[in-house]
């Protein structure tokens, strides 16, 4: 799980253009952590790389937000790896999975990544506070009433991409969900 080239994590940056400023520099920051050739994704860093995804259902153009308690806002599905993980893509199933309970989810419009944010993330319970590396995917789904909580305190919430700007109190969610309404936009209603 080192950062060599070559590595899944390092295929997923591949040829990846960030379209600001700030991504540019957190990108830069992303390859710093990699060149380390420590583990990216161990918790035990003060930077560490974790995966997540906007779930869209294209048939109506609308998206899934999670509650997080932690953070006390509506942000997109996601986390770290688990143990001997160290695909993105895998993570991404995985987690988008498990938090949704939706079990025909795909990475869409393609395999790639749509947005790279570090985020901040306060201190709670025995962890000191830290940032994400944060991936960002985009993942489809065609039965959306299938979507469940993972648990009573992460409930879902589908919603309009516009009303899930508003939703979301965080600018880099707000970002990532611009280009997530860009791709929804110049896809055909009936993508899948």
């Amino acid at each position: 799980m080192s950062g060599a080239a070559g590595t899944p994590l390092n295929e997923a940056l591949a040829g990846y253009r960030p379209s600001t400023p700030q991504e540019a520099a957190d990108l830069k920051r992303l390859r710093a952590l990699l060149a380390t050739g420590g583990d990216p994704w161990s918790r035990a860093t003060p930077l560490h790389v974790t995966v997540s995804a906007v779930i869209a259902d294209p048939a109506t153009r609308r998206v899934l937000l999670r509650w997080h308690a932690r953070q006390q806002t509506w942000l997109q599905v996601g986390g770290h790896a688990d143990p001997g993980e160290s695909d993105p893509l895998e993570v991404v199933l995985r987690e988008g999975q498990e938090e949704t309970g939706l079990a025909d989810l795909a990475l869409w419009p393609g395999s790639s990544l749509i947005h790279l944010a570090i985020v901040p993330v306060a201190a709670g319970g025995h962890e000191p506070a830290h940032e994400h590396a944060d991936l960002r995917y985009l993942l489809r789904t065609g039965t959306p009433e299938a979507a469940r909580p993972e648990n009573a305190s992460a409930p879902l919430r589908w919603l309009p991409v516009e009303q899930a700007m508003e939703t979301t109190s965080e600018d880099n969610v707000r970002e990532t969900l611009s280009r997530v309404e860009r791709l929804l936009r110049h896809a055909p209603a009936d993508a899948g």
